[in-house]
C-alpha cells in the first residue's frame, strides 16, 4: 500500500496525496476515486468545501506555519 502524505501549502490549501478515504463529521463519504491527490480547504471560504476551489487567494487567509527542524541527537 502507498505512502499518505499530507502537506501544507503556505496560505493555501492542504495537499493530501495517496491512498485515501475522506468521511465528513456525519459520515458522509467523499468519492475520491481515482485521484492522486485531492485538496482540502484551509480557509473555509471553498464553495466545493471539503475541497478547496482557490478561494483562500481573495480572503486574506494567511497560514504560513512550519514544523519546526528536528533537533540532531546527542
Amino acid at each position: 500500500m502507498s505512502e499518505v502524505v499530507i502537506k501544507t501549502r503556505e496560505n493555501g490549501p492542504l495537499l493530501v496525496t495517496g491512498p485515501i478515504r475522506l468521511v465528513d463529521h456525519n459520515g458522509n463519504v467523499y468519492d475520491v476515486t481515482g485521484k492522486d491527490s485531492v485538496a482540502l480547504c484551509r480557509c473555509g471560504h471553498s464553495s466545493k468545501k471539503p475541497f478547496c476551489d482557490g478561494s483562500h487567494r481573495n480572503c486574506g487567509f494567511v497560514a504560513g506555519e512550519t514544523a519546526p527542524p528536528p533537533v540532531a541527537p546527542s
